[in-house]
């Protein structure tokens, strides 16, 4: 059986989405939206302090929905940056799969103040797993060619 492609990705913003549904125009893969039980607050100031004690305490929301890793060996997994690391929601996605044997290549969107501990923190929580050097937009700023380029 032929392993297939996986874009899992937590958005806030759409910055995040947008940036999956390019890499799944590049890749054909499949889109798997990571979301929360509990939507997080419109207020930007009111997600940020509660997205500050949730990474302070190592909190994990439950996910809507899960999904079988089985048939994919590739994942590109996409998030916010929130407090120099991803967003809990993908915290509880790397917590409840098991990667052993596949190649995870992170990507993140970040309002300016860059990737910060993202990818390193993915690879602590993935031993088992490949992960390939991330890549990193500002806001919605990514560019087809550096995607394509990354991609391949």
């Amino acid at each position: 059986m032929s392993k297939k492609t996986l874009i899992a990705y937590y958005s806030y913003s759409g910055n995040t989405r947008a940036v999956a549904e390019k890499i799944k125009k590049l890749t054909g893969g499949d889109l798997f939206e990571i979301k929360p039980v509990k939507s997080y607050p419109a207020n930007y100031n009111d997600m940020i302090n509660l997205a500050q004690k949730e990474k302070e305490t190592g909190y994990k929301p439950e996910l809507t929905e899960t999904i079988d890793l089985a048939d994919y060996d590739t994942i590109y997994l996409g998030t916010p940056v929130w407090w120099y690391t991803f967003a809990s929601p993908i915290r509880t996605f790397l917590s409840e799969n098991d990667f052993s044997g596949k190649t995870i290549k992170p990507y993140c969107t970040h309002g300016g103040g860059g990737a910060s501990n993202t990818f390193s923190d993915i690879k602590k929580l993935c031993p088992d797993a490949v992960v390939k050097e991330g890549l990193e937009f500002i806001e919605n700023s990514a560019k087809d060619a550096e995607l394509e380029a990354w991609v391949k």
